[in-house]
């Protein structure tokens, strides 16, 4: 197992720069494909734009087949990843409040920055309710800790929660994408048929 790119090629020193630089082709990446527009970006809770659908599950396709394939080629050590432990209360609370979020305000914390870049006005009212939900959690958190920190299950995946082979789990993920893609597109003409 080794580095895609070896020690020495780029200088550590660099590791700034190109995470500025991939920074700002995400970025550009995001606006050219309209992803800093609210509206597009809520299509998906209304049913008449499912793109941001099919692109996160493509991101996490490409992933997931990406780094099982690296392992399979010894380029890479699935066991020496790191795996975000799970607090199980946390993150059901975190995703409702991130939800409701979304859907009101058109915009996930990523694209809402990037809509800011280009002077939104609804974007930067959506990242300031951000920070001020960020000062108001940092200023609670002894009262919010019991509740963050609660039901720790360890550094699991979902292969570990389902008992599943990981490449089992890959080719099931795999399907279940090809069937939200063919739903949500029946689901958008149906919609474009009633209101357009």
């Amino acid at each position: 197992m080794g580095p895609l790119i070896p020690n020495g090629v780029i200088p550590f020193e660099w590791d700034n720069i190109i995470a500025i630089l991939i920074g700002i082709a995400f970025g550009f990446v995001l606006e050219a494909s309209g992803f800093s527009s609210s509206r597009k970006l809520a299509g998906v809770f209304y049913g008449y734009d499912f793109a941001v659908l099919k692109v996160f599950f493509t991101a996490a396709l490409v992933a997931v087949i990406g780094v099982y394939y690296m392992d399979y080629l010894g380029f890479l050590d699935v066991n020496q990843l790191y795996v975000h432990p799970t607090y199980l209360w946390g993150a059901i609370i975190g995703g409702i409040i991130m939800g409701v979020g979304f859907v009101a305000g058109g915009f996930c914390p990523g694209t809402s920055l990037c809509a800011v870049a280009i002077g939104k006005i609804d974007a930067i009212v959506y990242v300031g309710g951000i920070m001020v939900g960020i000062f108001i959690f940092s200023e609670l958190y002894p009262l919010f800790q019991p509740i963050y920190e609660g039901y720790f299950y360890g550094n699991v995946t979902l292969e570990d929660s389902l008992g599943i082979n990981p490449y089992w789990f890959v080719f099931i993920f795999s399907i279940i994408a090809i069937v939200a893609f063919v739903i949500s597109d029946m689901v958008q003409k149906r919609v474009k048929k009633i209101f357009y």
